[in-house]
């Protein structure tokens, strides 16, 4: 008797509610709420890098070693390198430079004087001065020491094309690959990115890393989280309206 006195009051507080509608709400507002986490997520890691970046690069530089090294513990440090450039090794690497301007960056391996290398990213240079015969001001002989900043490889994204070895064209940093094309065996897992020191002749034209990261995933971690109040708030609206419709 209890049950059954009690399941007027139980309609009146949850009325039944429209399937589909609210199948579809609740679809949506799950979605909305797993991008917000997400981009949370993303805002957490971000940050990390960003401080990751901004105390190495406060470190003063030094000497990259030679021999295996733990490349996370590396990259972002501004380091000096010291050897002989095969000029004749040269790798393009398709990119834009900070004004958007499409070339390459020009990848040389640096012989060190203990016979292993570092895959040095000397700098951009426009399309029209992809060859290394092009721009011979710039092929420097002999020893060199230079100073540069250290990044790890990076894998190809869904949006970006495949490597060609074949053609000399690369559009992300296969390290293990390039190596492979150029026959070199022992290499630093690191590239080193030179810094803005100028090249005779002016190319390549080096001070081409990255390091200014946006971090604007609590922006689009809040915009998921409103769109789903909002969501709800329609979807309230509209039970509302239903239910006047069908006084």
């Amino acid at each position: 008797m209890t049950g059954e006195a009690n399941q007027p009051t139980l309609k009146r507080l949850l009325p039944a509610l429209p399937l589909v509608p609210s199948l579809m709400t609740l679809g949506g507002v799950i979605l909305l709420i797993t991008l917000g986490v997400w981009q949370l997520q993303r805002l957490q890691w971000k940050t990390e890098i960003i401080a990751t970046i901004e105390a190495r690069m406060a470190l003063p530089s030094s000497p990259l070693p030679s021999g295996p090294i733990d490349a996370d513990a590396w990259r972002f440090r501004k380091v000096t390198v010291q050897g002989r450039f095969h000029h004749d090794g040269e790798i393009h690497m398709y990119a834009a430079n900070a004004l958007g301007k499409p070339g390459y960056l020009i990848i040389t391996p640096l012989e060190r004087p203990d016979g292993s290398y570092v895959f040095f990213n000397r700098g951009w240079v426009p399309l029209d001065k992809r060859l290394a015969e092009t721009r011979p001001e710039g092929q420097i002989e002999g020893p060199v020491a230079l100073t540069g900043i250290t990044r790890k490889p990076w894998p190809q994204n869904t949006f970006v094309a495949d490597n060609d070895p074949g053609g000399n064209i690369w559009f992300y940093g296969d390290l293990d690959g390039m190596a492979k094309f150029r026959q070199i065996v022992h290499y630093s897992p690191l590239f080193v990115e030179a810094d803005e020191t100028p090249n005779p002749g002016g190319l390549p034209i080096g001070g081409q890393s990255r390091l200014k990261i946006s971090n604007d995933h609590l922006t689009y971690a809040l915009t998921w989280f409103s769109l789903a109040i909002a969501l709800l708030i329609v979807f309230g609206f509209y039970i509302a309206e239903q239910r006047r419709s069908g006084q």
